[in-house]
């Protein structure tokens, strides 16, 4: 691949417009370009978490697949239309999934962020994915989408949850459970 971007800024965007893949132009309020900022946002937070895991942590080949699979997912709502996450995706993310929550305890009450500086940051890419979901969802009302993109969003979610979980009580520490009434 050669050099796409020799020039970083444009001035196109001046008057508050951002281009789009098809090389049509809208408003950078529009809820496309929130959807494509939104991936882009949970991308750069599973970043952060890779980076509070150790070089040969098991989870950090998943995250990395994962952050390929949202850098796909921003490139879709860039060309609309498009469709690159389908049915394989979420069936890779289900039995991911399956495979970790095998190991948990049953839960018993509500978990609060937290647990360690991995999980705290897991947490976060789970809230981040929840709103870039809703996104999504506004998106779909207004334009079509692929509803592939919804459901990877919706089991990604599911899957950080896990993933927090499992963080949270690594090295024989505990998950913050919720307490009533503190």
């Amino acid at each position: 691949m050669g050099n796409r971007l020799s020039k970083i800024y444009t001035k196109t965007g001046d008057d508050g417009s951002t281009g789009l893949a098809d090389g049509s132009r809208i408003a950078k309020n529009a809820q496309r370009v929130d959807a494509m900022g939104s991936a882009d946002e949970l991308n750069c937070q599973i970043g952060v978490l890779i980076e509070c895991l150790n070089d040969d942590d098991e989870m950090a080949p998943l995250l990395k697949r994962i952050q390929h699979h949202l850098f796909d997912l921003g490139g879709e709502f860039a060309i609309p239309g498009s469709r690159v996450i389908g049915d394989g995706h979420i069936d890779w993310l289900e039995q991911t999934l399956d495979q970790y929550n095998e190991a948990l305890p049953p839960l018993k009450n509500f978990i609060l962020p937290g647990g360690s500086l991995a999980a705290a940051h897991c947490h976060m890419a789970r809230a981040i994915c929840r709103r870039a979901e809703r996104v999504v969802v506004a998106l779909g009302h207004e334009d079509s989408i692929n509803p592939a993109a919804r459901h990877y969003l919706n089991r990604l979610s599911d899957l950080l949850f896990v993933l927090a979980r499992c963080l949270a009580r690594r090295g024989g520490a505990q998950e913050v459970l919720w307490e009533q009434g503190q």
